[in-house]
């Protein structure tokens, strides 16, 4: 079933409170804070949009906070893919898809990546398999929104800051309507 806008946004209404994983943000607050990032980079419209929505899968499959704690591993940035489909482009679900790769590529390619993760992404990344070897890396690399995917990822990382100050939602959904194939 594929999700409209308004349904989109009712998630975030009825599920944004709920803690992000052990960190000292929301789930809205961490999707705010990742479109305003990517925003603020230049990204295009629809690579903001993957940024608001990267971590929908989270609202869509609530698995409790900080799953990871318990040995969870959600598989958000596959859960929403076939509800938001229907709704968008290659250009905002690839690096959505691509986000957890991401993650993985870069502590093989970037020797301080690592370092700078937060206890949850160490833990998840355990649960997602680990750091890519060179091969799996190239691989990745080769994605044609794999770069994409990669600025996602970072801004992932920075957007956990309690006092970060965004936009709302309604300016975020409304970029998000402009870059739908449809209103469904």
């Amino acid at each position: 079933m594929a999700l409209s806008l308004d349904d989109i946004r009712r998630l975030f209404n009825q599920h944004g409170a709920i803690a992000y994983s052990g960190e000292p943000v929301t789930q809205l607050q961490h999707a705010l804070q990742s479109a305003t990032l990517a925003e603020e980079a230049g990204a295009s419209r629809e690579l903001i949009v993957a940024a608001l929505l990267h971590d929908l899968g989270h609202l869509l499959n609530l698995q409790g906070e900080t799953p990871t704690e318990r040995g969870v591993d959600d598989l958000h940035q596959y859960f929403a893919l076939p509800f938001l489909r229907p709704l968008f482009s290659s250009a905002v679900l690839e690096p959505i898809r691509l986000h957890v790769d991401a993650k993985r590529c870069l502590c093989a390619i970037d020797p301080t990546y690592h370092a700078r993760l937060s206890a949850d992404s160490v833990r998840s990344l355990r649960l997602q398999g680990g750091m890519f070897d060179d091969e799996a890396a190239r691989a990745f690399l080769a994605n044609p929104y794999a770069q994409d995917a990669i600025a996602l990822r970072r801004w992932d990382d920075e957007a956990k800051d309690a006092q970060r100050v965004t936009r709302g939602l309604d300016y975020f959904m409304e970029m998000a309507a402009s870059v739908a194939l449809t209103r469904a």
